[in-house]
């Protein structure tokens, strides 16, 4: 049985409105099934809150079709539909569909453009930040150590929760959309103390100092793992932002690591005892040369011609470094007749891109700087694509299974290199 606060209370008796007395009820049934007694207050949510293919929308063409519709029906779970105010709690809107101006570029429709901008009005008109984006602590929304959150986007969960030291589960469009009206979220999970402490060891035998080898150590910790929380340490060195991105991106894709700690590199971690809340326990797993071949094997392993197509970079959406990186790369080259390079970013860190030179950059070169969405997510490839290349291991990991299409994984120097050549050569150092 869930223990509600008057203030809970009234909001289930419609003091705030339908809309609200809805999202409490749906939280109130999550929270149930989840064994969780009370809730937690959060002012920082993230969703794809009412947004909807033209089909979502002609589902519910009864109740309306429109953004109301679909936010009572298939956000709230409401049997009616109910108007919908603007939001309670500071939300962002994630990721979307399609680029806004490079739409026909990634094969989209007119129709599914239309679409597109009608959401995002509605999407802004109730209050919500339009970030269109899986990198949210880029562009701006940026939680602080022991803030509650509810936040989608698997990539996301993971670099909140170990890297910023907020605490979030890895929430669905539904309790997202219902926390941004009643600011609750279960007390549930990473939001407790005891849930956040470490479970197993890996001890790192190899030096991990570069994105490549981050996301490589990334996707070997989810392999091993699965869904636990690992304490690492050992030969891990400069870390930065777009490091824990590409490592925690690929420990949430091979294994569904949504917190993990570094120690003396994460700030639940400042020595393995603070890590594990007391003495170690669990497995103790190690990563070293044998481990480090068979990773980069196994995110290879669906990769044979090497004659490259597509180079696929921003997955997470790029930083403004790594931009710039791409950018410095590939000055004064020219991307290969036979192959498409497309660089994914938000529209926050696209403007500095523009404002710094790079996009002017990275068109002279004849690439793309997309943004709102990623290959995966949109399921947007240049036409014709059979191998593509990638500086991600989470989306090696993701895209050739989505798309039936073959994948390579190395650095951003062999991606630039492949992107202007049509030729893949990278190998395991």
């Amino acid at each position: 049985m869930v223990r509600l606060t008057d203030a809970e209370q009234a909001m289930c008796d419609g003091a705030q409105g339908p809309a609200v007395a809805k999202a409490m009820d749906l939280l109130i049934r999550y929270a149930e099934a989840l064994g969780a007694e009370s809730f937690v207050e959060t002012n920082n949510v993230a969703g794809v809150p009412g947004s909807s293919t033209p089909w979502l929308k002609q589902y519910y063409a009864d109740q309306g079709g429109d953004y109301r519709a679909v936010f009572s029906h298939f956000d709230l779970d409401s049997d009616e539909t109910v108007d919908v105010p603007r939001m309670n709690a500071f939300s962002c809107h994630l990721q979307g569909g399609m680029d806004p101006e490079l739409w026909r570029e990634q094969g989209m429709t007119e129709a599914a453009h239309d679409n597109f901008v009608a959401d995002e009005k509605d999407v802004a008109a109730h209050g919500i930040q339009v970030l269109k984006t899986c990198t949210p602590y880029i562009a701006g929304n940026v939680p602080v150590m022991g803030e509650h959150c509810a936040w989608m986007e698997s990539s996301a969960v993971v670099f909140c929760n170990s890297v910023i030291g907020g605490r979030t589960n890895c929430e669905g469009r539904e309790s997202t959309s219902a926390a941004m009206l009643a600011k609750r979220i279960p007390d549930w999970g990473f939001h407790r103390d005891e849930f956040r402490r470490g479970q197993h060891s890996a001890q790192v035998q190899v030096q991990v100092d570069d994105v490549f080898e981050w996301g490589m150590l990334g996707y070997w910790t989810g392999g091993t793992v699965d869904d636990t929380i690992p304490v690492l340490e050992g030969q891990i060195g400069a870390p930065s932002l777009i490091r824990h991105k590409h490592f925690g991106a690929a420990a949430a894709s091979s294994g569904g690591v949504e917190m993990y700690h570094m120690v003396g590199i994460t700030p639940e971690a400042p020595s393995a005892e603070a890590a594990f809340g007391g003495a170690r326990r669990g497995e103790r797993f190690v990563y070293d040369a044998a481990a480090r071949k068979r990773t980069w094997e196994s995110l290879n392993s669906v990769g044979s011609s090497r004659d490259v197509d597509f180079i696929m970079l921003g997955c997470p959406h790029y930083s403004i470094e790594q931009i710039a990186e791409a950018a410095h790369l590939i000055e004064g080259r020219k991307v290969h007749a036979n192959t498409q390079l497309w660089v994914f970013t938000s529209r926050a860190v696209k403007a500095t891109a523009d404002a710094c030179g790079h996009t002017r950059v990275l068109q002279e070169a004849g690439a793309y700087l997309m943004t709102d969405t990623c290959s995966a997510i949109s399921q947007a490839v240049p036409k014709g694509t059979r191998v593509a290349g990638f500086d991600s291991a989470k989306q090696t990991h993701y895209l050739p299974a989505i798309m039936g299409i073959e994948g390579w994984y190395g650095t951003l120097s062999e991606c630039i290199d492949a992107a202007c050549t049509s030729r893949w050569e990278g190998r395991l150092s």
